[in-house]
Formats: structure tokens, C-alpha cells, sequence
């Protein structure tokens, strides 16, 4: 893969923008959102693909064990709603 450097100056209220060639390599658009994630003394930036990968991990489980056929298959199920809902 190809390194892509790019700048961008932080304002007074700062943000930034994220230069077009990074948004065409990320595939990301206008209301997308995005990680920011501290890693080995880097910062790196990821977009947020679904609701379910943007809230993974964030609820507690009521049960122990886990059913994961249960979960793999709700799961699945919003997976299916969100793609029907980017299709129409």
C-alpha cells in the first residue's frame, strides 16, 4: 500500500479537517462517524462502519453464561435491518 501524508491545522475550536485523499481512503462522508483510537503512541482514525460496531461492548451482560446463539442471531438480524435500510 501506498503512504498518504497529509496536513491539516487544528482551529480555535479545535478541529480539523480530514483531507480529501484521507476521506476517499477511509470511504467516509458528510455525518459519518468516526473512532479515535491510541495505540502504541499513535493515534489512529477509523470510521464507524454500523450502530452495533459503534456501541459494541458498551452494555453489560444480564446473564452468565452467555447464550450465543441467541446474541449471534439478534446480532445478525440488525445486521440484515441496517443493510435492508442502505439498500432502499
Amino acid at each position: 500500500m501506498k503512504n498518504i501524508t497529509e496536513k491539516s491545522a487544528l482551529t480555535k475550536k479545535y478541529q480539523i479537517t480530514i483531507p480529501k485523499k484521507i476521506r476517499e481512503f477511509l470511504k467516509i462522508n458528510k455525518g459519518d462517524t468516526v473512532n479515535f483510537i491510541i495505540e502504541n503512541n499513535e493515534v489512529k482514525l477509523k470510521p464507524v462502519r454500523s450502530k452495533i460496531e459503534e456501541n459494541f461492548g458498551k452494555v453489560k451482560p444480564k446473564n452468565k453464561p452467555e447464550d450465543f446463539n441467541k446474541i449471534r442471531n439478534f446480532i445478525e438480524a440488525q445486521i440484515a435491518q441496517e443493510v435492508s435500510k442502505e439498500i432502499k
